[in-house]
Parts: C-alpha cells; structure tokens; sequence
C-alpha cells in the first residue's frame, strides 16, 4: 500500500490536512483452526499485507468522519448515537471508537479515511486489520499510547462481539497486533501466554489459493458452531461437577466420548476435530523446532480433513484444491480461515511450485470457470504508526 495515495484521499475528502497515518496486517494462520474461542493453541503470523488509515482530531466533540477509499464511500456519525452507522464498515470505526472509551481513552471526534489490500473473503481477517489499526491510532492520538496492546486485541474482539455479530476468538486481532517479521507465533488461548516462532522453512515455501468464492450460509454457521462447542463443554461439566470446564481445552477426550448420544452426533464431531486439532498444534510446534516440514504438511492435511467432514466448515471448491494439492505432491495443505469459502494454505517445496500452481490454475478453471488467485505468504510486522 501507498501512504501518499491514501494521504491524497485524506487531503481530498476532509480539510485539506494532513493527520498521522497508521498500519496493521492481516494474517495467516498455519494451523489451529476454530481453537481460539475454545481455549486451545493456535499458530498465525502476520503478513504483509493489511490496513491503512490516516486519522486525525477535527476538533468536535465526538463527530467522527469516515471515508472508506476502496468502497468510495463516506459517512459521518456521533459517538454518542447509540445506535451507531448502519454502514457495516463504518460499525468497525464505531465499535472500536466505544471500546476504547471503556478502556478510559478519551476518543473526541475525527476524521480518517482507510484503504486496505487484504483481500476481502480469503480468510486473512481483514476486519480484525481494520480494528488494530484504528485502535492503534486511537490509542496514539487520544490515549498517550498507554493502552497495551493486549487490551487493544480485547477490544478489537468486544467490537466483532458487540457491533458486528461475531462471536470471534482472539487470534485474527493478536495476530494482527503483535505480528513480527519473519516469527510465527505460538498463542495460547486460554493463557495468553505466546512464542515467536521463526519461520524460514528452507527449500519450503507458503502460499495461498483463494477460491475467489464465498458462499452465504443460511443462519450463523460460525456462532452454531461455537453453540456446538459449548454445549459439549455444558454436558461435560455436569457428568463431572468436581471439576472445573470453562471449554474444550479443559476435556478430555475420554470425556467427549462419555457424553456422545447425550450431545448428538453434529456436536460431537465439532468437539472431536477441535481436541484434534488442540494436538496437531503442538505436533507442528515440535516438528518446527526440529525442522521437519514433513510432520508440519502431514498435520496440515489431517486439519483439512477434520474441517471438512467433522467440522463441515469446507465446500467443494476448497476440497477440489485440496486434492490438487496431494495430486502434486505438495508436502501440506488446508482451508484456512473460518470455513465455507476462501483461501487453501500450502506449503511447497520450491522444485514443485511452479507445477502446482500451473496445475491448480488450469484445473480450478477447468471445473468452476475461474482462476483461483495466487498469493505468495510473506511474514510481516503487527500494528504500528508509520508517520
């Protein structure tokens, strides 16, 4: 992204000054899918590509002025409204503008205009971008920057649960804030304890294939899944009152097989892929730290299969580049991101990348009549003011 070209579409659509000018990433998550919101581990990075936003005070007492440069649109609103815009980007400006109220930052109003090159439905959480980056602002130009940035996370994940509908976990908005060039991160969801992994796979690399499809669910297929969750954890607890089950992270999984025909075979399969994949984690952590990418793709594979049949969060296209994957000999592949569309993650020998990738496009095309777009993973820094 260019500073100075969202900076001429600050200048344009407000008082023709300039303010200070704001980043954070999106994310890929290498394994650890659906664990956030269950207390489990998850393993993302943060990636080169992200938000923009410059912001700066306009002097009233809490109009904020909006302007989205990729939509081309604008819309004014009060903080105090408590209503807030009906324009569901604007509500990410709203959400986290409430939210950093509670944490005692004194948000007056503003002006920002915001641009983005996360692309939009591939899972890389191009909201929990927008959230961190206005966070960061806020909390530079209104807050002396004594926020931290756990709090900042917090509240980029009570603006998902209390402006946007979503029931999210954690990890889209850490990932977001304490990304690192070059590390994976290791994040334990319950404890919020976390390592810097570095990942420079040597003979490896990450990519992405976005399916270029989303498909709109009938309901709230993320929230049911969640209900799923917690409904195992529900059942769990009451055959075993001495102990304490806050979510899955705390069963195990003779437990889970305790309270089968009580949960019905849907929650079930839900609770069994995520104790999976609560393992696989750690399996990949191990496998890293002695360089085996071999043991990392085997994990990545069992994932997608988890996802797929057991968490039926896939779709056709996703399963179709999944299969181009093993066709081509690729060392791992899987959905990432919250399921019914989007993007596969890849890792592959370099030797084969230019045959996959050849492959995937000429098939996909093939079967659904469009290329599914190429981006190659580059691990980049978390949320910070560039000027």
């Amino acid at each position: 992204m260019d500073i100075e070209f969202v900076r001429s579409r600050f200048i344009k659509h407000f008082d023709g000054k300039t303010g200070n000018v704001y980043a954070s990433p999106g994310r890929i998550n290498l394994i650890g899918e659906h664990t956030d919101y269950n207390g489990g581990f998850v393993f993302p990075g943060a990636v080169d590509k992200g938000v923009m936003a410059e912001m700066r005070p306009n002097g009233t007492e809490d109009t904020i002025m909006a302007y989205a440069i990729d939509l081309k649109d604008r819309v004014d609103f009060k903080l105090s409204d408590p209503n807030g815009p009906r324009a569901s980007w604007a509500r990410y400006i709203y959400g986290i503008s409430k939210e950093m109220q509670k944490l005692g930052v004194p948000v007056k109003g503003y002006n920002i205009a915001f641009a983005g090159d996360v692309p939009l439905g591939a899972g890389m959480s191009s909201s929990a971008a927008m959230e961190s980056c206005f966070a960061c602002g806020l909390n530079d130009l209104f807050g002396e920057n004594k926020v931290s940035q756990w709090d900042m996370v917090l509240a980029g994940q009570a603006t998902e649960h209390n402006y946007c509908g979503v029931n999210c976990g954690i990890m889209d908005q850490f990932a977001s804030v304490f990304g690192k060039a070059g590390c994976l991160m290791r994040l334990d969801c319950r404890s919020r304890e976390f390592e810097y992994f570095p990942f420079k796979p040597d003979g490896y690399r990450l990519v992405l294939l976005d399916s270029v499809v989303k498909h709109q669910l009938a309901g709230s297929p993320y929230n049911d899944r969640r209900n799923s969750c917690e409904n195992v954890v529900k059942h769990i607890a009451a055959k075993h009152p001495e102990g304490k089950f806050e979510t899955l992270r705390d069963c195990t999984w003779e437990q889970l097989d305790e309270v089968r025909a009580e949960v019905g075979e849907e929650d079930y399969k839900r609770a069994k892929f995520v104790l999976g994949e609560k393992d696989r984690v750690l399996a990949v952590c191990d496998a890293l730290t002695e360089g085996d990418y071999e043991k990392v793709g085997e994990m990545m594979y069992e994932t997608h299969e988890g996802l797929s049949k057991d968490y039926e969060v896939s779709c056709e296209e996703l399963d179709f580049l999944n299969q181009i994957a093993k066709d081509n000999h690729v060392t791992g592949s899987r959905i990432m991101g919250g399921g019914f569309g989007g993007c596969t993650i890849n890792l592959v020998r370099n030797d084969l990348y230019r045959q996959f990738i050849a492959d995937a496009k000429k098939r996909f095309a093939e079967k659904y009549g469009h290329e599914p777009k190429v981006y190659d993973v580059v691990i980049g820094d978390g949320s910070r003011k560039l000027c």
